[in-house]
């Protein structure tokens, strides 16, 4: 679909932790960048992050990413903006994308949908979407239950479009593996957040290179869907993991409430492999590199 990609990774939309800079180095270095257009405060901001990319982008693809839930309160600005500035790839997230898909269709570009089990992926395709994101186990932020091996396989049953993988994918190594398990592309967050690009705290950073997937916790303590958290961030808002208690009631405003993420952290299972801070661009080289090591390991004498 794209075929200037230097690895077919997309680098997913992180709420508070992608930044322009994070999504013109990304796709400058030849993977495709993406950011949540709610990581501009105002529509006035996200109109310029905009126009920067449409000017500085124009040969390679990017991706927003639109809420597509009532809670959004800026569910109709941005999608004007979107048929305005006419990005390449929309990621649908948190409600039926029919609407956006219907936007999208007139430029001809191209709507993925995040889907963390079969019948939100079902219904992501009835409505006409490119793509599905399939959000396994291990990702970070909202993430699903589902082993990323018995979801593709499920999802083939009834669909054959594009295909992205989400959940722990945190080397050039997974890059492949999830290719021959039938992915097209792969969803890349946590190894990200720690890039000079980012702007995520530098004790979030920090933290991620300290980490390893023992620190995680699965909970839907907090706003009713379960998440993957960083257990430090937790103790070090004074929040003791063991007394957390399932929220009774799903708050979909919670998970665009940038209050409820501003202290408390993300990530995924391939935490451990973030041994440090670095730029895109270095962490792209040791990206291929990996993926290029092992597809001739695996490859070469098939």
């Amino acid at each position: 679909m794209f075929s200037k990609l230097k690895l077919p990774i997309i680098v997913a939309p992180m709420f508070l932790v992608s930044s322009p800079e994070l999504v013109i180095a990304s796709s400058r270095s030849g993977v495709i960048g993406s950011i949540p257009l709610l990581n501009a405060r105002t529509k006035e901001q996200c109109e310029k992050w905009l126009q920067q990319f449409s000017k500085e982008l124009s040969d390679v693809p990017w991706a927003v990413n639109y809420i597509c839930h009532r809670t959004n309160k800026r569910l109709e600005e941005d999608l004007e903006l979107i048929q305005k500035y006419k990005p390449p790839i929309v990621i649908a997230s948190l409600g039926h994308p029919g609407k956006v898909v219907d936007v999208v269709k007139t430029y001809g570009g191209k709507v993925f949908a995040d889907v963390a089990n079969l019948r939100h992926a079902q219904k992501a395709a009835d409505s006409g979407v490119d793509g599905l994101i399939l959000v396994s186990a291990g990702a970070g932020g909202h993430a699903g239950i589902l082993n990323p091996f018995a979801f593709i396989s499920a999802v083939r049953e009834f669909w054959d479009g594009v295909i992205i993988l989400a959940g722990g994918i945190s080397t050039g190594q997974d890059i492949l593996a999830a290719q021959v398990m039938g992915a097209d592309y792969v969803y890349m967050g946590t190894r990200f957040i720690a890039t000079d690009e980012s702007v995520a705290f530098p004790e979030y950073k920090d933290m991620l290179v300290q980490s390893t997937s023992e620190d995680i916790l699965y909970t839907d303590a907090f706003s009713g869907v379960h998440a993957n958290y960083l257990i430090p961030s937790l103790k070090r808002n004074h929040i003791d993991p063991s007394t957390l208690k399932k929220k009774e009631t799903v708050d979909l405003g919670h998970m665009i409430d940038p209050k409820a993420w501003k202290d408390i952290w993300s990530a995924g299972h391939g935490v451990t492999v973030v041994k440090e801070t670095q730029p895109v661009q270095q962490l792209l080289q040791t990206l291929t590199r990996e993926y290029m090591e092992a597809k001739e390991k695996w490859f070469v004498h098939v």
